[in-house]
Parts: C-alpha cells; structure tokens; sequence
C-alpha cells in the first residue's frame, strides 16, 4: 500500500519517509539535539506506525505532524516540540501574509501554483517540481516580505529548477 498525504494546499503527493527524518532532524538540531541516529529511530517509528497500526491510505499532512510531535513529546524532547510548533506556525503566518504581485493585480501565495506551472509548463516531474516550490516557497518566506513581484518569483524558480536539474544530471553520471 502507498500512503498518499493530503497538503494544506489541496493537492496530494505520496508519502517520503524522507520528510518525516528531515522534519525530526530539523527540529533536534533547533533545539541544540542533534542525533541523526535519534531522528531515523523517530522517522521509522512514525512511518511503522503509518504503514502497519493504521488503517488509512490518505492522511492529511496535518495527522503526521501530530504523530511527529506525539513522538517527540513523549521522548520528552520538550525543546524539539517547541520548535517544531514554533516552524509551523511561522510557516502558515507567513504564507497568509505574502501577497503576489503581477501586472494583471495581486493574489495570495500558493506554492502549489509554482508546481503546477512547472509541470504543465515546463514539464518537469511532479516530484521535482514540488521540491523546487518547496526551496522557492523556503526562500521566499525567509526574505520576510509581504509582497513579492511575480517576476522575482520565476526567476527564483528558474534558478532552483536549473540547479535541481544540475545535481540530478551530476547524480545520473555518478551511478
């Protein structure tokens, strides 16, 4: 069974392991924690309890975060779920507040338009695209503006998508 994950967006994608160990090492390392070996112990406890003690095939993204925190809170990493709180709230504030601005007028952040183009647009994979929005929308919230010019945008999309597609044609050579 694949699990799919349902974003705060609307829009699906399937379940990486991956992200769960990034989000638990993330905050370890906020909270002055760090133990990647402590962080996979978290990841595959979460993703055991997804595959095997859970009866759904859709979650939203919102359920593994609270199975996120469930572990963490009870491995008593206090500081870590602070953190963790502390990111996901900043990310959804800061998400509300930008607004993008084109010549035709302005409208709210979306990531998910970012993904959208580069796939019906460009062509790219879906799961490319979804982590160049991603390091878009990560770069874009840590400018701390509340508006930002659509051109600024795709420039900083085209940057990413280049270099995304660099290191994947260094990885294609390498193995």
């Amino acid at each position: 069974m694949q699990l799919r994950v349902i974003k705060r967006d609307g829009s699906s994608e399937r379940y990486l392991h991956t992200k769960v160990l990034g989000t638990f090492n993330n905050v370890l390392v906020s909270a002055g924690e760090a133990d990647i070996i402590v962080a996979e112990q978290f990841a595959e406890a979460v993703t055991y309890h997804l595959y095997h003690k859970n009866s759904k095939s859709i979650l939203t993204s919102k359920e593994i975060h609270s199975l996120i925190r469930s572990v963490l809170v009870t491995t008593g990493c206090d500081e870590a779920v602070y953190h963790l709180d502390d990111w996901r709230v900043r990310r959804e504030l800061g998400r509300k507040r930008i607004e993008v601005i084109s010549d035709s007028g302005s409208e709210q952040w979306d990531k998910s338009h970012i993904a959208c183009d580069l796939v019906t647009r460009d062509g790219l994979d879906e799961h490319v695209a979804r982590a160049v929005a991603s390091a878009v929308e990560e770069k874009i919230l840590n400018m701390g503006v509340t508006h930002v010019r659509k051109m600024l945008i795709r420039q900083i999309v085209l940057a990413d998508a280049a270099s995304m597609a660099e290191a994947s044609r260094q990885l294609e050579m390498a193995g």
